[in-house]
């Protein structure tokens, strides 16, 4: 049997218009070829969701959104159609995530712990997470304030390096590089001088050994002396100085008290000293004296007489 072009553009058409009411169906989040339990959600706000986005948990599709009117109270009710081979505890929460930084939201479900499990056009708990480019406003603008003193920063460094200031930078790398070179040379000599003194410092390492054990040395004959010092002191401490100083004490008084009378003419010695008549006659006294005696040396036979041959004398 032939089948008439027209016929055949019909039969076209019917799938045409099939694929497409399919295809559109899909696009809104229907779910044609399978079966699937209806759930929705009560938000605020669903900035960032659109019909078709996926329902995740732990990150694995088990829907889609299907359906999102707005109520009277400016909230917003969202259907979702979750494949009905998985369950979904009726204290689920149902989280409108963000999943980019873009802005982009979907709903990711956290299973709660309940043992009873939704039915079909159940009414979910609803929660909203803020989203990524939300949480990262302060970081953005901490991050713009930052960029904005940099640039500040690099212009004032741009200004600074100017070629002047290459070429004083020039100059002074050159003079470090010549400081450096000097000092290589100043350590090259110093290397060299050590190296011929050498002798010499090792006899004066040595002369300074002798002078430390000599010093050590020295150190005993000091302790001697400090513990002979030691004992002078410990007998000058146990003499009876106290003793020996009242009896000098008593003595340079009597000392006084003599001078005293010697000054208030008591005694032969005051008169001696304060009585020119005394002196006088003990001066006269010793020139008859000196006299006597001059006389006795020239005429001995006035005064002595002997005889050899014992002859009584007259």
């Amino acid at each position: 049997m032939k089948v008439s072009n027209e016929t055949k553009v019909g039969i076209l058409t019917v799938i045409a218009i099939t694929v497409l009411i399919l295809g559109y169906s899909y696009l809104k989040g229907g779910d044609v070829f399978s079966s699937s339990n209806r759930f929705y959600a009560l938000y605020n706000s669903v900035e960032g969701l659109t019909v078709s986005k996926p329902v995740l948990v732990n990150g694995f599709p088990i829907g889609k959104v299907s359906k999102m009117q707005l109520q009277p109270d400016g909230r917003t009710i969202v259907e979702f159609k979750i494949d009905n081979q998985y369950n979904v505890p009726v204290n689920t929460l149902a989280k409108l995530e963000s999943t980019d930084l873009l802005g982009s939201k979907a709903i990711v479900f956290e299973l709660g712990s309940s043992k009873e499990y939704a039915e079909d056009r159940d009414t979910l708990r609803a929660d909203i997470q803020g989203s990524l480019a939300e949480s990262l406003q302060p970081i953005q603008k901490k991050a713009e304030q930052l960029i904005a003193r940099l640039d500040s920063t690099l212009a004032s460094v741009n200004k600074i390096i100017n070629p002047e200031f290459q070429r004083n930078v020039d100059r002074s790398f050159l003079s470090i590089a010549n400081s450096l070179q000097t000092l290589e040379g100043t350590t090259k000599k110093i290397d060299r001088l050590i190296a011929s003194q050498t002798g010499h410092i090792n006899g004066i390492m040595s002369n300074a050994e002798v002078a430390s054990s000599n010093l050590k040395n020295t150190t005993g004959h000091l302790t001697t002396i400090s513990t002979n010092f030691e004992r002078v002191s410990n007998d000058l401490a146990n003499a009876h100085i106290r003793e020996t100083l009242e009896s000098a004490n008593q003595t340079i008084a009597n000392l006084q008290a003599t001078v005293d009378k010697i000054n208030n003419g008591k005694g032969s010695l005051s008169l001696l000293i304060n009585d020119d008549q005394m002196y006088k006659n003990l001066n006269a006294a010793s020139g008859n004296l000196n006299n006597l005696f001059i006389d006795i040396k020239a005429h001995p036979s006035r005064y002595v007489s002997f005889s050899v041959f014992g002859r009584k004398d007259k």
